[in-house]
C-alpha cells in the first residue's frame, strides 16, 4: 500500500500551527476593518482568460491549469502513441515533439485555472458588479492562491494572501493609508525591525528615458528587478547584452546607488527628471505620499520633514507584476533570510483589461501569510496566548463530580472563558497530563468536597500553585 503524501509545495497545519496562523489572520483582519475595508471572497478557480496576460510572461507560465478526470483522459488518449500510426522512418525525437505540441494544442481547449493572486479576480469582480458597488470601493480578501513555482523555503505552491485594495480613487491618501496599515499590522505582530520600500513606476520610466531605453523599457525594469538576486555586475551584463550602452547603464546606476535620506533622493530626482514627464509624475506622487503621511501624524506637510521610520524610498524597487502603473511597495523583515513578506502598488488599467470602458484606478497591498509565519517562528515572536486552545480544563474524581463539572464548564463558557471538561472518568494524573500537553494553563479540580462546599480548587499548571475559590471568584480571576 502506498504511503500517504502531500504534493510538493503544500503543507499541513496542525492545531498548534493553526492557532498561530489565526493570530496573524486576526491581527491583519482587525487592521483592515479599522481602515474601512469590507470582506470579499472569489472562487478558487477562474477562467484562464481572466488570468492570462495580467502577470507578464513569467507569471503566465506559473499558472495552474485545471483539468477534470474526463478532460485529462481525453487529452492523453487522443495523443497516446498507441492510438496514433506513424511511419517507422520518423525519428524518435521528432515524434516526441509532435506529441508534445499535440497535447499543448488540446490543453488550450480547456479554460480553467487556479487563481495566481487576489488582485486580478478582484478587478474581475469590480467589472462584473460595477452597478452594485459604491466608489471608492475598499475590500479585503484572505484566501489561498496557487503558483506552479519551484518549492523552497519561503516559496510554496499553495499559500495564503491577505489583500486590501481601494478601487475608484486616484488620491495618494490611499497610498499613505497603506503605509499606516503595514506599520499597524507589524506592531500587532510584534515585528519591529523591518523596512517598507516604496517607489513609483513613473520614476522607473524616467530612468529608462535617461538611458535612451524608450521602446525597451520593460527590459530595463526586468533587469533592475533582479538586483537583489543576481547583483549589480550581472544586471549590468544583462543590460549590455540587450543593447544598452555602457554609458547609459552607468548613468542609471549612479542614481540607483545614491545613498541619502528619502528627501535627498527626491531632491536628486527632481533635478534629473526635469525633461521627463513620466519621471516628474512619479516624483510628484511620491512627494505627496510622504507629505500626506506627515498630515496623518499631525506634522506640518513640508518637504523637509519626510517620515523615515521603517520607510525607505528605494529607486531600484521594480516589482515584477506587469499591471502596476504607479506607486509600488515591498516590505522585508530585516536580518531574516526570507524574501519580501508584503508587496503591492497602484494599477490604472486592470479593469479595462476585462472590457470596461470606465477607467478605474486602484491601489492595494498583499501580505504573504506563510512567509510572515516563517519569520515569526524564526524570531520566536508568537505570544504564548496565540497557541492556547482552552484556558481551563474541568477535571473530576468520579461520575458524580463529572456531572457537577458539566454545569461549571458551561457557566465558564457563558462568561466567555474558553473551557473544556475531560470527557471520561479517569485518574486525575491522566487529566492533568492532558491539560499540560494541550497547553491549558488552568484546571478546576472537582471532587466530593468541592460538590458539598461549592468551593472549587483552581490549579495554575505553569506556576504549580493551587487555591480554593468560589465559582464567581474563579470567573473573576480567569477573566
Amino acid at each position: 500500500m502506498e504511503k500517504p503524501s502531500l504534493p510538493k509545495g503544500t503543507r499541513d497545519f496542525g492545531p498548534a500551527q493553526m492557532a498561530k496562523r489565526q493570530f496573524i489572520f486576526n491581527t491583519i483582519r482587525v487592521v483592515f476593518q479599522k481602515y474601512g475595508f469590507q470582506p470579499l471572497e472569489t472562487p478558487a478557480m477562474e477562467n484562464l482568460s481572466t488570468l492570462t496576460g495580467k502577470y507578464g510572461e513569467e507569471g503566465d507560465q506559473l499558472l495552474f491549469t485545471i483539468l477534470n478526470s474526463r478532460e485529462a483522459k481525453e487529452i492523453f488518449e487522443v495523443t497516446s502513441i498507441k492510438n496514433l500510426t506513424f511511419p517507422d522512418t520518423i525519428p524518435k525525437e521528432a515524434l516526441e515533439n509532435y506529441l508534445l505540441n499535440l497535447r499543448e494544442s488540446y490543453l488550450k481547449k480547456f479554460e480553467k485555472g487556479l487563481r495566481y493572486d487576489l488582485t486580478v479576480p478582484f478587478a474581475r469582480y469590480v467589472v462584473m458588479n460595477r452597478g452594485e458597488i459604491t466608489l471608492p470601493f475598499k475590500r479585503y480578501q484572505i484566501q489561498p492562491v496557487w503558483r506552479a513555482d519551484r518549492p523552497q523555503k519561503g516559496r510554496y505552491r499553495e499559500f495564503y494572501q491577505c489583500d486590501a485594495d481601494v478601487v475608484g480613487s486616484d488620491s495618494m491618501v490611499n497610498e499613505a493609508e497603506i503605509v499606516l496599515m503595514i506599520k499597524e499590522v507589524f506592531l500587532g505582530l510584534g515585528i519591529r525591525d523591518y523596512t517598507i520600500k516604496i517607489n513609483h513606476r513613473g520614476i522607473l520610466s524616467g530612468l529608462a528615458e535617461l538611458c535612451g531605453a524608450q521602446g525597451n523599457e520593460n527590459a530595463l525594469l526586468v533587469a533592475i528587478d533582479k538586483l537583489d538576486k543576481i547583483g549589480e555586475g550581472k544586471v549590468k551584463e544583462e543590460l549590455t547584452a540587450k543593447g544598452f550602452s555602457e554609458k547609459s547603464v552607468d548613468r542609471v546606476f549612479d542614481l540607483l546607488n545614491f545613498k541619502g535620506s528619502n528627501q535627498q533622493k527626491l531632491d536628486l530626482l527632481s533635478k534629473s527628471f526635469q525633461n521627463s514627464e513620466t519621471g516628474k509624475k512619479g516624483f510628484e506622487d511620491l512627494s505627496l505620499v510622504f507629505t500626506t503621511l506627515n498630515g496623518f501624524n499631525g506634522q506640518p506637510t513640508t518637504n523637509h520633514q519626510l517620515p523615515t521610520t521603517n520607510l525607505e524610498f528605494d529607486i531600484s524597487l521594480a516589482r515584477g507584476l506587469s499591471y502596476y502603473t504607479g506607486t509600488i511597495f515591498e516590505v522585508k523583515v530585516n536580518n531574516v533570510a526570507i524574501g519580501s513578506v508584503s508587496g503591492g502598488g497602484r494599477y490604472d488599467n486592470l479593469t479595462q483589461a476585462f472590457g470596461s470602458k470606465e477607467k478605474l484606478s486602484g491601489v492595494g497591498i498583499s501580505f504573504g501569510i506563510d512567509r510572515l509565519y516563517d519569520v515569526m517562528e524564526e524570531l520566536k515572536l508568537f505570544p504564548k496566548e496565540a497557541t492556547l486552545s482552552s484556558k481551563v480544563l474541568v477535571a473530576h474524581f468520579d461520575a458524580a463530580s463529572m456531572t457537577y463539572g458539566l454545569a461549571v464548564c458551561q457557566t465558564l463558557r457563558n462568561q466567555g472563558i474558553a473551557s473544556e471538561i475531560y470527557p471520561e472518568v479517569s485518574k486525575l494524573k491522566k487529566q492533568l497530563e492532558y491539560a499540560d500537553k494541550k497547553g491549558i494553563p488552568f484546571t478546576i479540580i472537582i471532587g466530593p468536597d468541592e460538590i458539598q462546599s461549592g468551593v472549587l480548587s483552581l490549579k495554575n499548571l505553569a506556576a504549580g500553585s493551587q487555591e480554593k475559590l468560589t465559582l464567581d471568584q474563579v470567573i473573576h480571576q480567569l477573566k
